[in-house]
């Protein structure tokens, strides 16, 4: 099951709206067959599994980190695959809460004859599926917020000067990060006064995550990075229902997906943001800031996972402050983490936050 957990995370940021999945097919002890959910979302784990094992698959022993789907989509079911190939066993780390599968894929299995067990390492994959089912369940995406600020937690100079805070190793780090998730999401101010261009970069790859813009009233550069490579990166905005038509269409023209979402007070809403990337099949959103964008998505309790890169530098109150206001005036009301990694970067640090148990 290690070895399937390490292959699903293969499809991470690749293989959205599905969840990426790895599958290993044993039999006698030797693996013979392996496979991961594929870019787009299919073939499936199983069944690439299944094609790399051919005759060897029959008496095997299949182990998959999620339960294996039973209906008919764009694919047959990778369960009555896994039966039509002679697989004597199953080993599965989680169900699927999925409503179209939720344990029909493991009934079918087993009324099929096929052994099935469950609940192996079933804490990793749940971990590496988190967006998967806050999707299935909840309608939206996994939110990790990345900040990258100084020691006093200032993400620019007054003057505005941000680039760059932290050192060339956590960068790449980033970029590898990025590369994790379906989309990269920053809010209008930033894609203003940074001109990103928020793709990977020097890790060798040519797949790009989907680029989102969350600007109210599309007030974005039209000669900017973004603008100029829409047609070769995705670029999503996400507006209000009051941004001028003229700008949707002229973003539309030059490749951009716009999205409407409903306000809230002289911002969009949050909820109604990650709903509408939720329904466009998103399933992991990295949130690069700015200050405002992450201080919504706080007070909001939307972000899963928090991942601060500190420098050791400190810029004053002055500065720009990494979270903007958020109106928290007692303790017990502010948004609590708990740590659960720490890692020197070069001369940086990166802890990793998850929701307060």
């Amino acid at each position: 099951m290690t070895m399937a957990l390490a292959l699903g995370r293969r499809g991470l940021g690749r293989c959205w709206p599905n969840p990426a999945v790895g599958c290993v097919i044993v039999r006698e002890g030797r693996v013979v067959g392996r496979g991961w959910t594929q870019p787009g979302g299919r073939p499936h784990a199983e069944t690439e599994a299944l094609l790399q094992a051919g005759e060897a698959a029959r008496g095997a022993t299949a182990y998959v980190t999620l339960e294996p789907c039973s209906h008919h989509g764009q694919t047959p079911p990778c369960a009555k695959a896994l039966i039509d190939a002679g697989v004597h066993r199953v080993v599965a780390a989680v169900g699927d809460s999925d409503g179209r599968v939720a344990g029909r894929g493991f009934a079918m299995l087993r009324d099929a004859g096929v052994a099935v067990s469950t609940g192996v390492l079933a804490d990793e994959a749940a971990c590496d599926l988190e967006g998967f089912f806050l999707r299935t369940e909840q309608g939206r995406p996994f939110v990790t917020l990345k900040l990258a600020a100084s020691l006093d937690g200032r993400i620019a100079t007054a003057t505005g000067e941000s680039q760059w805070i932290t050192g060339p190793q956590a960068r790449r780090v980033v970029h590898a990060m990025r590369a994790r998730h379906d989309a990269v999401m920053v809010g209008g101010g930033t894609a203003r006064a940074d001109d990103p261009s928020l793709t990977v970069r020097g890790l060798g790859m040519d797949h790009q995550p989907v680029r989102i813009v969350v600007s109210r009233r599309i007030d974005l550069p039209l000669l900017g990075q973004l603008a100029r490579t829409a047609r070769d990166v995705p670029v999503w905005i996400a507006h209000g229902h009051d941004a001028d038509p003229a700008l949707i269409e002229t973003w539309q023209g030059l490749g951009a997906r716009l999205i409407s979402c409903d306000p809230d007070g002289a911002q969009l809403s949050p909820r109604a943001l990650l709903q509408a990337l939720g329904q466009a099949g998103l399933t992991q959103v990295f949130c690069e800031g700015g200050g405002g964008l992450a201080a919504s998505l706080l007070a909001s309790d939307l972000v899963d996972e928090l991942a601060m890169f500190s420098a050791g530098l400190a810029l004053g109150a002055e500065g720009y402050p990494a979270i903007g206001a958020m109106g928290v005036e007692a303790l017990a009301d502010a948004a609590r983490f708990t740590l659960r990694e720490e890692h020197r970067i070069g001369p940086d640090l990166l802890s990793l936050w998850g929701r307060a148990l």
